[in-house]
């Protein structure tokens, strides 16, 4: 089995642009940022990003300002206030780590990230288990038990990783475990008569296959939020988040309608509703025109932003789509 997948992966990789650099740098960042993030999406961002911080080196000096800007469109942003703070603790002691265990000791760090980084770029005998791993393991051993939640999927499924692991190739192992459940195991109409796993696969005697792994439903949380939409002077009123609890801290949105006090509710109808989902969350935000009584002075924690400064801000993705369609 391990030679099959090895031989099917070294045919059919993806010419990804972390895999041409070859770096541990290059490893690093593509790892941050296609957490949770589909990696078609992910490659135009990171081409920019090594353009603008090709090494660790030069990230250490960029201002956190700018690091998220590049950012930004990709969400979870402490990913990458955590690859800056990694930058400058590596660069400073002057050693990379070349174990999982010394990796995790680093800022946003977990278990699949340096496995990934351990195995990929220093060859260390150490699986990796990420959705993809997940789903292909669950199918080859047709897991039905639901999983509660990614945690402890990966938890279940760790030991058969380790013991599927190619030890004379880890690192190749992994990024072909990763690559079969994007490719070809996928979420959904997996392509299994291209799979170089068929013949050792339990789960594609089944017919419900596009079911493993099978999750515990999460109750579903609406929340609903009030927007405030204020134009002076082709201008528009944003607001920066603070809360240092959140991933979006120094991001601009649209200002919360509740937290401007000096502020009038020109019409009782909002004008526009926009929908977005996190997790379980289903959020609804509803857009209002507000005025400020005193137009001239922004409120603290707030700007004034012409369309020029806008692409200057770090917006958060939703807001930045809504304010592009609603700005004329």
């Amino acid at each position: 089995m391990q030679r099959a997948l090895r031989s099917w992966f070294l045919k059919n990789r993806r010419p990804l642009p972390w895999r041409q650099l070859n770096t541990v740098y290059a490893t690093v960042v593509s790892e941050f940022m296609c957490q949770q993030t589909q990696i078609d999406t992910v490659i135009p961002y990171f081409e920019r990003w090594m353009k603008r911080f090709p090494h660790f080196e030069s990230l250490v000096s960029a201002p956190e300002s700018e690091v998220l800007k590049y950012w930004e469109g990709l969400g979870y942003y402490r990913r990458a206030r955590n690859l800056q703070r990694i930058a400058k603790i590596l660069v400073e002691d002057g050693n990379e780590p070349q174990t999982a265990e010394d990796w995790k000791d680093l800022p946003g760090i977990g278990e699949y990230t340096a496995a990934a980084i351990a195995s990929i770029r220093f060859d260390q005998a150490v699986a990796v288990v990420d959705g993809n791993v997940v789903r292909v393991c669950s199918r080859l051993h047709a897991l039905e038990k639901p999983f509660k939640n990614a945690s402890d999927a990966a938890k279940a499924v760790q030991p058969i990783a380790t013991a599927l692991l190619y030890l004379k190739h880890p690192g190749e192992h992994n990024e072909a475990m990763m690559e079969l459940g994007a490719t070809v195991c996928r979420k959904s109409k997996p392509l299994c008569n291209l799979c170089p796993l068929k013949p050792f696969c339990r789960g594609s005697e089944l017919t419900g296959l596009e079911e493993i792994p099978t999750w515990t439903r999460l109750k579903t949380k609406r929340v609903e939020l009030s927007r405030a939409w204020i134009e002076r002077d082709g201008q528009l009123l944003l607001q920066r988040i603070s809360d240092p609890a959140s991933s979006l801290q120094g991001l601009y949105e649209l200002p919360l309608a509740e937290t401007l006090k000096s502020a009038t509710l020109l019409q009782t109808d909002h004008f526009a509703e926009e929908k977005r989902a996190i997790g379980n969350r289903r959020i609804t935000e509803k857009l209002y025109y507000y005025e400020l009584k005193h137009l001239w002075n922004a409120p603290d924690g707030f700007i004034w932003a012409d369309r020029i400064r806008l692409e200057t801000i770090t917006l958060s993705g939703p807001h930045r789509k809504w304010v592009q369609k609603h700005w004329r």
